[in-house]
């Protein structure tokens, strides 16, 4: 990589961390997405400050070749997008190529959500007995009850949390807040946690954090999917099933029961309904609950 585009991208990455806020989650994806960007570079001969259409649609067949899936190339795509934008804003390059190349277009899949038969299986798993299990049982109530981002439940801190009202303040993507609601399952096991198996795994260290480890301040985001994983395994679910998926569920499920789109989507802390509207397809057990229903000839009449 050419010393001057390793300077700059450093730089960017430092913009994001310090001053956008972003996770290590996205901060990792964008500082990946260049790299490979500087390895097309350097075999291709380019500078990053003389490129231009011609040369960005080269790059996108570059990432055509990889059969890499839609979704990536146009993260890809985003991130440069992003990278040019703040060269600009910094005088480092005089225009945005990338803003010029279209993303392809997305395939539409209907997001992975869980039953309400595997919900109860998976939150029967924890043993509240321990503190281990009382932190799995605070990390699956919060990820359902709020449908917040694995990466804002590893940030929120006690302060942030309002029993009163049963509310907790997020601090989402681009240093954006909003308030999450949870019910009264979590309410309760968030108390057992905090006030007991909480205090046990930090020892003697001191944290602000709601999630916690043995004796550890917090825990990282790979940590909640690796122990995700793991509760999924003790159970019969053969799923793939991911925090995010939790997210994808808690839409699902508020949609199912006539929560109102546009309440989702400020719940979800999504800036366009467009990415609400994902969620919008119908359960196969709200569909089949509707037939029954509805149907004529569904039951029979007893007489």
């Amino acid at each position: 990589m050419h010393i001057v585009l390793k300077k700059e991208i450093d730089s960017f990455i430092d913009y994001l961390k310090k001053q956008r806020n972003y996770s290590d989650y996205t901060i990792n994806n964008y500082y990946k997405d260049l790299i490979d960007y500087s390895l097309f570079l350097d075999n291709n001969n380019l500078k990053y400050d003389e490129m231009d259409y011609k040369k960005c649609v080269e790059y996108l067949r570059y990432l055509d070749e990889k059969d890499l899936k839609k979704t990536s190339i146009s993260r890809k795509l985003s991130s440069l997008r992003t990278f040019y934008k703040y060269l600009v804003l910094n005088d480092k390059c005089k225009n945005n190529p990338f803003m010029l190349v279209s993303s392809p277009k997305k395939e539409k899949r209907i997001p992975k959500f869980i039953n309400y038969e595997n919900i109860e299986e998976i939150f029967n798993y924890p043993d509240i007995k321990t503190p281990e299990g009382q932190r799995e049982k605070v990390i699956l109530e919060i990820l359902y009850s709020s449908g917040v981002r694995v990466s804002e439940l590893v940030s929120i801190k006690l302060k942030d949390i309002d029993f009163g009202e049963k509310t907790i303040l997020i601090c989402g993507k681009g240093n954006k807040e909003r308030v999450v609601s949870f019910g009264e399952y979590a309410y309760d096991i968030l108390n057992t946690y905090i006030n007991d198996g909480r205090k046990e795994l930090l020892g003697d260290i001191n944290s602000d954090y709601l999630i916690v480890g043995h004796n550890k301040e917090c825990l990282t985001t790979r940590r909640i999917e690796q122990i995700i994983d793991t509760i999924i395994k003790h159970t019969s679910i053969k799923l793939n099933i991911t925090p995010h998926v939790f997210r994808h569920t808690f839409a699902t499920h508020l949609l199912d029961q006539g929560c109102d789109l546009i309440v989702v989507q400020e719940l979800l802390g999504h800036t366009s309904l467009s990415s609400t509207e994902i969620y919008t397809h119908i359960s196969n057990e709200q569909i089949r609950n509707v037939y029954l229903n509805s149907h004529p000839r569904s039951k029979r009449n007893l007489k």
